[in-house]
């Protein structure tokens, strides 16, 4: 990868049709990705590593058909909506299909739970953010460029077309309708 190739060249050159310009722009992202793993994955256990998130995110992310990016903030949107994915299958398959019966703490703690009974939180959260996203799009596109794709407010503002204020609004709004919906049993 030549040393001045920015992730807007690499975008424009995926545009274009080159095959290899989507595994250079991975390579770019790769840390940022890392980063945003290692955060939905922090006190975790063992059965999902930050690689495995990333790498299965990646994955997601090159077998769509057309991979139309405008801005790395717009990969990086993207790599959130399929990281959630990734998680989501994960708690499924770690047998988390209950969701324990009582009301579930919503703490967006930029932690992703592990155990199986932590699971049945990202699942309950998962189906809050489908609520969410029926209710208010923007709000759910919030949380999930800030809880799944590790986005700054200011990033997403920039991404959105709007202020920061009236992100750090819809993220608070948010968090509260998702309490709501996770407390009253989804």
């Amino acid at each position: 990868m030549p040393v001045s190739e920015s992730a807007t060249e690499l975008l424009v050159a995926v545009e274009n049709g080159d095959d290899d310009a989507q595994g250079r722009l991975f390579s770019l992202l790769y840390d940022e990705l890392r980063r945003c793993a290692h955060r939905q994955l922090r006190g975790g256990g063992e059965t999902l590593s930050t690689t495995a998130l990333v790498h299965e995110t990646y994955v997601k992310l090159v077998a769509r058909e057309t991979l139309r990016l405008e801005s790395r903030q717009h990969f990086m949107a993207l790599a959130a909506r399929a990281m959630r994915q990734v998680l989501v299958d994960h708690a499924r398959r770690i047998g988390a299909d209950k969701r324990g019966g009582g009301a579930v703490a919503v703490t967006l703690d930029e932690r992703v739970p592990d155990a199986p009974a932590e699971a049945a939180e990202v699942l309950a959260l998962d189906h809050a953010l489908g609520e969410l996203e029926r209710i208010d799009e923007r709000a759910a596109r919030v949380v999930q460029l800030h809880f799944f794709g590790g986005l700054s407010f200011v990033a997403i503002a920039e991404l959105e077309g709007l202020n920061e204020r009236t992100i750090k609004r819809d993220w608070q709004a948010a968090r509260h309708l998702l309490a709501a919906s996770m407390n009253a049993g989804g």
